[in-house]
């Protein structure tokens, strides 16, 4: 009986902090589809952006169910340890059971159609230097987002900071360069030396890909021990209920 008291413990425990964290997520899913200030917002504004974007300026959407799976699963679990509910643990492992199945086929796919987003970054990346051409220093929600972005990130531009050269804001200041693209922002920026946006978080991400398969790899080796223990708890309670 120790050894059941500690499973469900440590299931309530570990539900708990799913439910947690989807809330969290479901709470910036919400901030992010409300506010109207946020780079996707200003990307879906982007003349002939690629129409495979739609997907990736539905992320708020995508958050927002995220968080509300995580919520729902992390409730099932807490609920079925506690309360020894045969029908929330076998709907408990069912969720995760699928999610397993799905991160599975989807890392599949990311391997397999790998070359097709090289090329759909390609499309964003031609439609974003365009943005800049034509509307940064004229057009004010293309301005200050990509204002806020650089200083974000620091970083100038897409890919460099010689796209500025053909925008309205470099012909309309003796051809300078946004202060963002300048390691001295206090004094006129003639020479951009700051590195573009996309090869830096590109660099950011191949630092740490080693971190990001660990983290995939230790949230598939809990969604495993999850469904393990949700099993046990459940022929468990069953065979004590004989």
């Amino acid at each position: 009986m120790g050894c059941f008291q500690f499973l469900k413990f440590m299931m309530f425990a570990f539900n708990g902090i799913i439910f947690l964290a989807g809330a969290a997520i479901l709470g910036v899913g919400i901030w992010v589809k409300v506010d109207s200030g946020s780079v996707l917002t200003f990307l879906g504004k982007i003349d002939n952006m690629p129409a495979e974007l739609s997907q990736v300026l539905n992320v708020g959407y995508l958050l927002i169910a995220i968080g509300i799976l995580l919520v729902v699963i992390g409730f099932l679990g807490c609920c079925g340890a506690m309360r020894e509910s045969k029908c929330m643990l076998l709907l408990f492992f069912i969720i995760v059971l699928l999610i397993f199945i799905a991160e599975v086929a989807g890392a599949v796919v990311i391997l397999v159609f790998r070359p097709l987003a090289e090329e759909l970054f390609n499309k964003i990346g031609q439609e974003a230097v365009k943005s800049i051409k034509q509307g940064y220093g004229n057009n004010t929600d293309i301005t200050g987002l990509w204002n806020s972005t650089m200083s974000t990130f620091k970083c100038c531009g897409f890919y460099n900071s010689s796209e500025f050269k053909e925008s309205p804001y470099y012909k309309n200041h003796n051809n300078t360069f946004p202060p963002q693209c300048c390691l001295n922002p206090g004094s006129p920026c003639t020479n951009g030396t700051v590195t573009g946006c996309f090869p830096k978080i590109r660099k950011l991400i191949d630092d740490n890909t080693a971190a990001i398969v660990g983290v995939a790899l230790g949230i598939a080796a809990l969604e495993l021990c999850a469904m393990a223990v949700s099993m046990i708890l459940y022929c468990r309670i069953k065979s004590e209920s004989v």
